[in-house]
């Protein structure tokens, strides 16, 4: 594997986004209309919003993405910063991509003052919990969730 490039996204980057964003979007067996996609993209360029994305590079191709949300909490005064997706590609997986991208949120967000980062997945996303084990804390908690 080639030497990779992680940084944020800039408003040049959609047509390199949009595939992994749909590709994620795909692994979880949902769909979007665009104009949540077109929102999400906007929200991520505005330096108002809480709202974050880098892609890592390897030979001019995006190869991997991550999203990842400021916000606050009653337990501390710094921000925490929710990583909410991350997609490394099938044909780099386990090449350290994912590890890679997921340390780049954790020094940004404790450059930008957050006091943690914390994350969900699938419970039969086997492959990212072996990772995410050597990497972080798995508290125990459960998540319940009702749309409205």
């Amino acid at each position: 594997m080639s030497q990779i490039d992680i940084r944020q996204v800039t408003a040049a980057d959609h047509a390199a986004w949009l595939p992994l964003w749909q590709a994620y979007l795909r692994f979880y067996n949902t769909e979007l209309v665009d104009a949540v996609s077109q929102s999400t993209w906007q929200r991520m360029l505005d330096p108002n919003e809480p709202t974050h994305a880098a892609l890592a590079w390897a030979e001019g191709k995006a190869v991997g993405m991550v999203h990842f949300i400021y916000h606050r909490s009653n337990w501390a005064i710094e921000n925490s910063c929710y990583l909410q997706d991350l997609l490394v590609v099938p044909e780099t997986r386990g090449t350290g991509v994912g590890r890679q991208l997921i340390e780049f949120v954790y020094a940004t967000a404790k450059a930008d003052g957050c006091n943690k980062v914390h994350w969900l997945t699938h419970e039969t996303n086997a492959t990212a919990i072996q990772l995410y084990e050597r990497i972080a804390e798995r508290p125990g908690f459960i998540q319940f969730r009702k749309a409205i």
